[in-house]
């Protein structure tokens, strides 16, 4: 509730989500392996990280869409 508040404020600044569903057969290495890749080359950040009784993790990553807005003046 608090980020689409936040999110009020800035115009021209959304997110865009992306959820991974990892079994706990992936190791803790494995997994930091996967997501510091996914840091390095495509400009996701960690937004959280919940691990299930069941082992699984359930990780939600986010990124910045910059929108360039458009100019209010037209060339004749």
């Amino acid at each position: 509730m608090a980020e689409t508040a936040r999110k009020a404020f800035r115009k021209n600044v959304e997110w865009e989500y992306d959820r991974l569903i990892l079994p706990r057969e992936f190791s803790r290495n494995v997994v930091t392996r996967m997501l510091v890749e996914r840091a390095e080359k495509g400009g996701w950040e960690l937004r959280s990280v919940r691990i299930g009784p069941d082992g699984v993790r359930r990780v939600l990553l986010r990124r910045k869409i910059i929108r360039q807005p458009r100019p209010e003046f037209f060339y004749v």
